[in-house]
């Protein structure tokens, strides 16, 4: 027997697929409904209930499912963990696997997408609850918002809707379907890497994030630190006697600055279509203690995009010498200088051109979606969990939603989008799987 290579699903198993993806729009809404109403940012409760979720959503779908307490302190003293940035007293792994019926003729596929979301941020800028899902129509398209809805419960959601069309229309895939959905995405990738921990493996893998329908096989990194800058504390009425902290921190900030336009001044051609593709950006800033008191600490933390194929120790080290390079040449930071911390989320870059795979993906797309424009590829300047699966197996993320969106207030996705994700989806399980 010969294993699968080209797609071989006829005709009328392609129609009877697509015809069953229809029905399967409806209660794909339910299913996003449901699982914005939890609020599952990292380190809380609700991270764990979505597990329990989406394990008992999944076993009614005919899955052989596997839902298992992660093991926190082995994880987190493991020499590759990618780091944390909340505090976690539990975790859940969870796989649930369509079986192949002909795996010695198919091509297994795991289907890998995180439960985890940001919290909501401030409320008054949303324009409803973040936890309930609203169906609005926004310059004539109708959208779907809710904390989650774009990063990446949507795309979740269309693979699960995939799965419940193939096996509604009855068709019988050749090769293995699985899918992870993971926790801690956002602050380091604890799922995913618990999921490759345990040996999990597939002869490729989609990651449905927000990616407009396009194919996104490489990300660049992103590295989370912390300056701490010294200052001297003196009343405000005498402030030139001191030396406050914020404002030493300055020529630090241009140091920055600079080092971010000669990391991007010659990227790689994956990345170019982004005005900035490594972003060095300072995201909080905390100094002083009293208002009438010269600051004496300010504490920044921060992000810095690490390019594809550098290493992260690479660029730590260029971060960290343009920190000292701006305290030799400033007279106070010269002998009180910058101290910088690396801690949280360590994303390092990752790149999976499979073209085999990114072909497939394509086919998949065009054969769903005659209409809709061809997929770019590229690479994004975000991290994600696609580098700690590379390693391992072809990977490329494609999915339903718009990146602008994630982590903003009101965040959406739009219903056409999320239902040509899951039209497509369905497509590339016939394609890549094969059917007997």
């Amino acid at each position: 027997m010969t294993r699968v290579t080209e797609p071989r699903t006829d005709a009328a198993t392609l129609a009877g697929v697509l015809d069953a993806v229809e029905a399967q729009h409806a209660p794909a809404l339910e299913l996003l409904e449901t699982l914005v109403a939890i609020p599952s940012t990292g380190g809380s409760a609700a991270e764990v209930d979505v597990q329990h979720v989406l394990a008992e959503v999944l076993a009614g779908d005919g899955c052989a499912v596997e839902l298992w307490p992660l093991d926190l302190d082995e994880l987190t003293a493991d020499p590759a963990f990618p780091g944390m940035e909340v505090e976690r007293t539990s975790a859940y792994g969870l796989l649930a696997t369509q079986r192949g019926h002909a795996p010695e003729l198919g091509r297994s596929l795991l289907v890998d997408g995180h439960t985890d979301v940001v919290p909501p941020g401030d409320l008054g800028a949303w324009t409803g609850d973040p936890y309930r899902l609203r169906r609005e129509e926004r310059g004539g398209v109708e959208v779907l918002v809710g904390r989650g809805t774009c990063d990446m419960k949507g795309g979740l959601v269309a693979a699960i809707a995939a799965l419940r069309a193939v096996r509604a229309a009855g068709v019988r895939l050749a090769g293995d379907l699985s899918i992870a959905p993971v926790v801690g995405e956002e602050d380091g990738g604890l799922g995913t890497f618990a999921l490759m921990r345990r040996g999990v493996r597939a002869d490729a893998c989609v990651v449905p994030e927000p990616t407009d329908l396009d194919l996104v096989p490489a990300n660049g990194g992103a590295l989370t630190f912390r300056l701490l800058v010294r200052g001297r504390a003196v009343h405000a009425s005498r402030r030139t006697e001191g030396v406050s902290a914020l404002e030493v921190f300055l020529p630090v900030l241009e140091a920055l600055t600079a080092l971010e336009t000669r990391r991007n001044a010659d990227v790689d051609p994956l990345v170019r279509r982004w005005p900035i593709a490594y972003p060095i950006s300072i995201g909080t800033v905390h100094a002083g203690d009293w208002a009438s008191t010269v600051p004496d600490l300010l504490v920044a933390e921060g992000r810095m995009g690490v390019a594809l194929e550098e290493d992260a120790a690479s660029a730590r080290a260029a971060l960290e010498a343009a920190v000292a390079a701006a305290c030799a040449a400033h007279p106070f930071l010269r002998d009180e200088p910058v101290v910088v911390e690396w801690w949280g989320g360590q994303f390092a870059a990752g790149r999976s051109l499979d073209e085999p795979w990114l072909s497939t993906l394509r086919r998949a797309h065009a054969t769903a979606l005659p209409s809709w424009r061809a997929p770019e590829t590229y690479g994004a300047p975000y991290g994600s969990d696609l580098r700690l699966l590379a390693p391992y197996l072809p990977t490329v993320q494609y999915g339903p939603g718009d990146t602008r969106h994630a982590h903003a207030p009101d965040e959406h996705i739009t219903r056409a989008e999320l239902e040509a994700a899951t039209r497509s989806l369905a497509v590339l399980y016939l394609e890549h799987c094969g059917v007997v």
